[in-house]
């Protein structure tokens, strides 16, 4: 169903720190600053909900920590403000490292996180394709042995996290997925066991909006991105096309508001709310 979202990432000043693991290997998380933001993660879908949006994705470097106790007070702060947590955003990990030493460790962790994603009550989890940088000499990126490892891992992950009531989806990000040819190539390798995240801004140039033509249709969630080059001065012609694709392509899942430019936060994401609403409300 389509319906208005919003992403951590969107909010990162006004959420403060971000988390990374500490160095001494104790599984604690560390802020990679000292200042707070002006509000916190357990805020933050009473925030949204004020905004009139009720579903969320949470970036993983938003989390504090995995106490057993604060993922059962997020779930609590979610369920107290009528807001349906879609998906994890899984924003680490190479699953297509030439290393395999070092790809099988990324890929415990991805699975650590969507085992923690099935205790925030998220149905979803976005996990990366892979950051190998390819080109496909032949004109057939099914063949080619990054892709492949890309889809079968991605595969194993999926069906992990279904034992764990999880579907994991990817997204056109980073290196591997720059090209929709990569991607759709991916995703039919995965034969329909991995869903996709379509981000408007994730690609550019003259191939843009084909790009993007090609990966709507098979897209479960969007990340409705617009640029602001100035504050408060969006693209918008360009972010308009990008919507009006998602309705050429019978697009029904939620849109993701996503800001990150210069000036203001919450003005740039009303005025992002303001055109999304009115095709959502179509």
């Amino acid at each position: 169903m389509s319906r208005l979202s919003i992403s951590s990432w969107s909010l990162h000043r006004a959420l403060g720190p971000m988390y990374r693991p500490a160095d001494d290997n104790s599984g604690d998380l560390v802020p990679h600053k000292e200042t707070a933001g002006e509000l916190s993660l357990l805020e933050l879908p009473a925030r949204v909900a004020q905004l009139g949006i009720k579903t969320l994705e949470i970036c993983h470097f938003h989390f504090p920590t995995l106490d057993e106790g604060y993922i059962s007070d997020l779930r609590s702060a979610l369920k107290e403000a009528g807001v349906e947590l879609f998906s994890i955003l899984v924003d680490a990990g190479d699953i297509t490292h030439p290393d395999s030493a070092k790809r099988e460790k990324d890929l415990q962790w991805i699975r650590e996180w969507l085992e923690v994603t099935a205790k925030c009550g998220a149905t979803h989890a976005r996990v990366i394709a892979g950051d190998a940088d390819i080109t496909v000499d032949n004109g057939n990126a099914h063949e080619h042995g990054v892709i492949r490892l890309s889809a079968k891992n991605l595969r194993e992950l999926a069906r992990f996290g279904r034992e764990h009531g999880v579907q994991v989806i990817t997204e056109n990000f980073r290196p591997l997925t720059k090209r929709a040819e990569h991607l759709l190539a991916i995703l039919d390798l995965c034969e329909g066991e991995v869903g996709l995240c379509a981000d408007f801004g994730n690609y550019r140039g003259q191939t843009k909006y084909d790009e993007l033509a090609a990966i709507f249709p098979r897209a479960d969630s969007a990340h409705a991105k617009a640029h602001y080059e100035q504050p408060g001065e969006m693209e918008r012609d360009d972010f308009i096309r990008c919507m009006d694709l998602t309705q050429e392509s019978d697009f029904d899942g939620p849109y993701s508001l996503i800001f990150d430019g210069p000036g203001s936060e919450w003005d740039s994401l009303a005025e992002i709310q303001q055109i999304v609403e009115s095709y959502v409300s179509d």
